[in-house]
């Protein structure tokens, strides 16, 4: 029996960082095979075992959830990206898909926001699905200041920079597929934005 040889955690640690910060996962294999032969698909499926660390030494100090929605193309199809970030420190709280956009959808969003990080005042856009949701879960609601709306934009751009920068969209084959692959590769962007933010403070 041949037993397969595991990649040593630093190696696809360096191969995801490759990846973030722009590569394709080919070039990053390409790159990456100076040290270790692996390519692109070993790359992708790295993308698909992550696990960010959840280790928090004290909660995260929120003022405020700064929370929008954009349409991302995945595949031949459009779907809904849900984004909150705290205005303060300018971290990404979550990013979650939904193939609608409705108060349900978004109450789902903000609550699981208030079960990580506890009850804060929401800030969105005009979308009426918002003050719905917020009313719902009982939670202060304002439209965004033009600071809020310049912050949330520019995250909105990044992502969709980066986004738009791999392999055009987020290919897959399979016949009704839950996307639970865009939501894998999502958790790696946050974690890997975050820890960049933290560097440079």
């Amino acid at each position: 029996m041949i037993s397969r040889n595991r990649t040593p955690s630093e190696y696809i640690g360096y191969g995801l960082y490759l990846y973030l910060s722009g590569l394709s996962l080919r070039r990053a294999s390409e790159i990456l095979a100076c040290f270790i032969k692996r390519n692109h698909v070993s790359i992708w499926n790295w993308i698909q075992k992550y696990k960010p660390q959840r280790i928090l030494i004290k909660r995260k100090k929120i003022v405020e959830y700064v929370v929008d929605e954009t349409l991302l193309k995945v595949g031949s199809e459009f779907v809904w990206l849900w984004v909150a970030i705290e205005p303060k420190n300018k971290e990404i709280l979550a990013l979650r898909i939904s193939k609608e956009r409705n108060m349900f959808v978004a109450e789902r969003f903000i609550s699981g926001l208030v079960q990580i990080h506890g009850k804060h005042p929401v800030s969105t856009d005009g979308g009426t699905w918002y003050p719905q949701a917020c009313r719902f879960l009982n939670l202060d609601h304002h439209i965004h200041s033009a600071f809020e709306k310049s912050l949330m934009e520019r995250t909105m751009q990044h992502i969709k920079e980066r986004t738009e920068s791999i392999d055009d969209y987020f290919p897959c084959r399979l016949k009704n597929c839950k996307l639970k692959h865009v939501q894998n590769w999502l958790n790696l962007f946050v974690d890997h934005h975050n820890s960049e933010l933290k560097m440079l403070k």
